[in-house]
């Protein structure tokens, strides 16, 4: 008997979506290869039990699948494996994969070169970077080879070996990388491409992080004006990029950038849908939260608001959300708890215990609340934080110069607990390996203590935390080690003259 539905051939048609963040994007289900079927046994007649004896054992056998459909096989549980998440048997499948393809189709095939991308994904996905840059890089040779230096098929390979490299301390690296996916989508679909979008986002955090904010705003206004330039004239549509927008403004610090971003955004909601709408919550909300922080950036362009508070903000959100008839318990649990961070953030604990507690009993009504109480209020929340510097020294500047300078790992770990008024007490540094970065451990401790918390909750109240655990990754070259151990050396030495 032959085999019921047949395997189709292999296709590698997984495009890789990769940003600050790489994620592996499933391919269309109408172009994804069917997944091996089970053995069909045939429905039998009378006749046919009356004569089951007569029919061969090898009427039912399996045919033995060729490399082909070995490899088929085998991407298909790569593919559901990433989407469950299961990384690391996503990794030893990703493996076998490319060993099949290398076997199958040569190892310089571009079927090769899109495995040994699926490889690189779980590879960052899974923190292992090194690994995802190489193979990246891999996938990237080969489709030069076969094809050309500005080819389509480069953006994803490119796209993900720039991710890799911004999460394994290379910003630097990153930009370049960056920004040469830009220019081949440039070349293959316009200057205009929406396309690009995504990698000019992976550019600016790349700049970001080199302390290059002047060049990352610049990028951000250059998004902001391809995503009008396609929109086709309507505000309303615009209001997905310009939340995009306001979020990466806090991000970088242009905290009054953000404010002006989300004070447009509310006008064109009041302007089409009335002042009581329920898309005004959440702007609403981040309006008010963005007066957690101070702008940082130096930026002039916009003039600090009369208003010094975001109460009003949050208590204009809460009224919405009681009122709206399309409202639920969620939404208004949401917002009365950034109202009381709002007064946790003041320094008035007293009253966001109180503001804190009527959720609680909000939440407490149905089994199917629970679940968000013990992830809001059971749980400790960081309500206010800024960076802490990655790099020791001045890691902005001639990209050529850093892509020769080896950056090496440190880290310091401390704990704390959170008392009942939301601030870290009890600090402690228990590890700092290099521990002669006195600048960095200081930067530490004094971010440890500005930084605000929702306080964890039981039945009787706010209550003190367990302890907690914190490590901070930073990044050195060896001559910055250097410095700072011969400074050491000579203060001791001036110290005992």
């Amino acid at each position: 008997m032959e085999l019921i539905n047949r395997l189709k051939p292999v296709v590698f048609t997984i495009l890789v979506l990769v940003a600050a963040g790489a994620a592996a994007q499933e391919t269309d289900e109408n172009d994804a290869p069917a997944p091996p079927v089970d053995q069909v046994v045939p429905v039998a007649d009378d006749a046919t039990i009356a004569d089951e004896n007569a029919i061969s054992n090898d009427d039912y056998a399996v045919p033995e699948l060729t490399d082909e459909e070995l490899l088929m096989v085998e991407f298909e549980k790569y593919k559901e494996l990433m989407n469950d998440g299961v990384l690391d048997e996503a990794d030893s499948v990703a493996k076998r994969v490319v060993e099949l393809a290398i076997r199958t189709l040569g190892p310089r095939s571009d079927d090769t070169a899109k495995a040994l991308t699926n490889l690189a994904i779980v590879q960052h996905r899974s923190g292992q970077y090194d690994a995802a840059q190489q193979n990246f890089q891999s996938a990237i040779d080969i489709i030069e080879t076969n094809e050309d230096r500005l080819n389509e098929q480069l953006v994803n390979p490119l796209k993900g070996l720039g991710a890799a490299q911004l999460e394994g301390g290379r910003p630097d690296l990153a930009s370049d990388t960056f920004e040469r996916a830009v220019h081949v989508t440039h070349v293959n679909e316009g200057p205009h491409n929406l396309e690009q979008i995504s990698i000019l986002e992976s550019l600016a955090e790349a700049h970001l992080r080199l302390g290059a904010a002047d060049v990352a705003k610049q990028l951000q206004d250059a998004i902001y004006a391809l995503s009008v330039r396609n929109n086709g004239g309507s505000l309303v549509d615009l209001l997905p990029v310009l939340m995009r927008r306001a979020a990466w403004q806090h991000r970088a610090g242009f905290i009054n950038d953000e404010r002006a971003t989300y004070r447009r955004v509310i006008r064109i909601i009041e302007d089409n849908f009335g002042k009581d709408d329920l898309q005004l919550v959440l702007p609403l909300t981040r309006l008010g939260q963005s007066f957690f922080f101070v702008d940082t950036s130096g930026s002039q362009s916009y003039q600090q608001s009369a208003i010094t508070t975001g109460e009003i903000y949050f208590k204009r959100a809460v009224r919405i959300a009681e009122n709206h008839p399309d409202s639920n318990w969620e939404t208004l649990a949401a917002t009365t708890l950034s109202l009381g961070d709002y007064y946790m953030y003041e320094g008035n604990e007293q009253r966001a215990h109180k503001v804190y507690e009527e959720v609680w009993v909000l939440l407490s009504e149905e089994e199917q609340r629970l679940d968000f109480r013990r992830e809001n209020l059971e749980e400790l929340v960081t309500l206010r934080s800024q960076p802490i510097r990655q790099y020791v020294g001045e890691l902005s500047g001639d990209s050529a110069t850093l892509a020769n300078s080896e950056l090496l790992q440190g880290r310091i770990t401390i704990t704390y607990v959170i008392s009942g008024r939301g601030r870290a007490t009890n600090i402690k540094i228990v590890e700092a390996e290099p521990a002669d970065f006195a600048d960095m451990l200081h930067e530490v401790r004094r971010e440890m203590r500005r930084r605000i918390y929702r306080p964890q909750f039981d039945e009787s109240g706010p209550v003190e935390s367990p302890e907690q655990v914190f490590t901070h990754r930073f990044y050195y070259r060896q001559e910055d080690l250097d410095a700072v151990r011969s400074e050491a050396v000579t203060t001791e030495q001036s110290d005992k003259g």
